[in-house]
């Protein structure tokens, strides 16, 4: 049985369903999946879907001490692995001082999931997302001997770039959500083989056609007009606009109700908002939604608001239509 090593930053997270649904499917398909994880989700959904699909999480904040001296033992009797990477951070390249000496805190820390994994007997390592986990994958990969490999979005790739010539070198192969990404990695690291750069899109599940309504006319039944937002609460989302609009509704005495499905950081500032507003009555906050759930309220919504100032390719979209 193929045993894979699948790490992420932080997991399970409820704005990224789709790493335990790949999780989920590598197993269904029988490979024996070590879930992993850099550090505990900063906002885990209560009963998660996505967390009852997964056995087991290594978590790499729960240091042990000697684990970590086993940890420094592996990477100096396996030096060799692993000082091409430490050349590349101390001596090579133009990054900051500052990004240089997380690096090597990541190299620890690669080190310290390759002990982790001693025991497995992993096959192979992928990594979700190319913010410094894959550096952590990498490392662990090397000392271990095994493949190693990574799942790369629009952020990744435009945002927080760093390393990624040594990390698309010693991949094994890599996977992108579009094909506008996989030509900027091929522009932007010409000395990467085509060939191991693939695109796998991010997709919604379809409606059987005997779910769609038979009229595409909107029958509210004297409902109140529904308006929804789907996504994290981060700023990012934008959800403040939302509500300094839903206040201009209320303005001019239109009749509607807008319900906000997420949760995040920015909750409290929303809330003060939106009572500052007065729209107690008009707005509401849903928090976490599953996302089996989620379909009832896109059916029920008039509309549908999303009101990011950045997005790569929004799943809600899709789900929404």
């Amino acid at each position: 049985m193929l045993t894979i090593a699948y790490l992420a930053n932080e997991f399970p997270v409820s704005v990224e369903p789709y790493v335990g649904d790949e999780i989920q499917e590598l197993r269904l398909r029988g490979a024996h999946v070590i879930a992993g994880r850099v550090r505990n989700p900063r906002a885990q959904a209560p009963h998660s879907p996505t967390a009852e699909k997964t056995a087991e999480v290594l978590c790499l904040e729960r240091f042990r001490p000697l684990m970590l001296l086993r940890a420094l033992a592996l990477a100096v009797r396996r030096w060799e692995r692993v000082s091409g990477l430490l050349a590349r951070v101390l001596l090579q390249g133009r990054e900051p001082p500052g990004r240089r000496m997380r690096a090597l805190l990541h190299t620890c820390l690669g080190a310290y999931y390759a002990v982790q994994l001693q025991d497995y007997e992993v096959d192979h390592i992928h990594v979700h997302h190319g913010y410094f986990g894959s550096w952590v994958a990498m490392v662990a990969a090397r000392l271990l001997g095994v493949g190693f490999s990574l799942t790369l979005h629009g952020s990744d790739l435009l945002l927080k770039s760093a390393y990624f010539d040594t990390k698309l070198k010693h991949c094994r192969f890599c996977i992108t959500i579009s094909d506008y990404n996989r030509r900027f990695i091929l522009q932007r690291f010409p000395a990467v083989r085509p060939e191991k750069v693939f695109v796998s899109r991010l997709g919604s599940d379809v409606l059987a056609s005997a779910e769609f309504p038979r009229s595409t006319t909107v029958n509210r039944g004297g409902r109140s007009f529904s308006l929804l937002a789907v996504g994290r609460l981060h700023a990012v989302k934008d959800h403040a606009f939302l509500v300094r609009a839903c206040a201009r509704l209320c303005d001019r005495e239109l009749d509607f109700q807008c319900a906000i499905a997420g949760e995040g950081a920015e909750r409290q500032r929303l809330e003060l908002l939106i009572r500052e507003n007065g729209l107690q009555d008009r707005v509401t906050l849903l928090g976490h939604v599953d996302q089996d759930r989620l379909g009832s309220l896109y059916r029920r919504a008039d509309l549908v608001v999303l009101t990011s100032r950045s997005e790569g390719i929004p799943l809600v979209l899709m789900e929404a239509m």
